[in-house]
């Protein structure tokens, strides 16, 4: 990625600023709302995550190469995601969201959404990857290097900051700094 400029940093700080604000509104307990609040809340994660990660400059072929959003497996989001990356950018990559129908296309992605119905293991299979793999550990999905959990009703995530360094990615300080859990090994 591009070195970072005064308006880059500022809007690092901006967005940072809107996942902060994402995670205050999460702390009102979800067990009573219905499902799609929490999916609408992990969609914004999902690609509100993007501004606090760099992939190697290999990544991106160009500087306006999109920023490949994906999902394998259940799609617990609909059309939420796509409607959250509408029109978003990440340092002049646009978000694109694809919903892939095997894992061998996953090299192509930065994020990827890893959902119920794919076998367990497909996270770590794609450990040493650029690829950033999430997954809903609170829904029995383990293995990613984000992983969604619920606790005391909110939607928080915990980091493999190993498995990312293994894959070239590396997580912002800030990033890390709001996920309950960070595994270093």
């Amino acid at each position: 990625m591009a070195p970072l400029t005064a308006t880059r940093l500022a809007r690092r700080h901006r967005l940072l600023t809107m996942l902060v604000a994402g995670i205050a509104v999460t702390a009102v307990a979800l067990p009573a709302q219905p499902a799609s609040l929490e999916y609408a809340v992990k969609a914004n994660y999902l690609y509100k995550f993007s501004p606090f990660l760099s992939w190697p400059a290999s990544s991106f072929p160009t500087p306006s190469s999109p920023l490949n959003l994906c999902l394998i497996g259940d799609d617990p989001f609909d059309a939420m995601l796509d409607d959250a990356v509408h029109g978003q950018k990440v340092d002049g990559h646009p978000i694109v969201v694809k919903r892939l129908p095997t894992i061998m296309m996953a090299g192509a992605c930065h994020i990827l959404w890893i959902g119920r119905t794919v076998p367990q293991g497909t996270a770590e299979s794609l450990v040493g990857q650029p690829v950033v793999t999430v997954t809903d550990k609170s829904r029995g999905v383990a293995g990613g290097m984000i992983e969604f959990v619920m606790q005391g009703g909110r939607v928080r995530f915990e980091i493999n900051e190993a498995a990312a360094k293994a894959g070239g990615v590396t997580i912002s300080s800030k990033l890390l700094s709001l996920a309950v859990a960070v595994r270093k090994r």
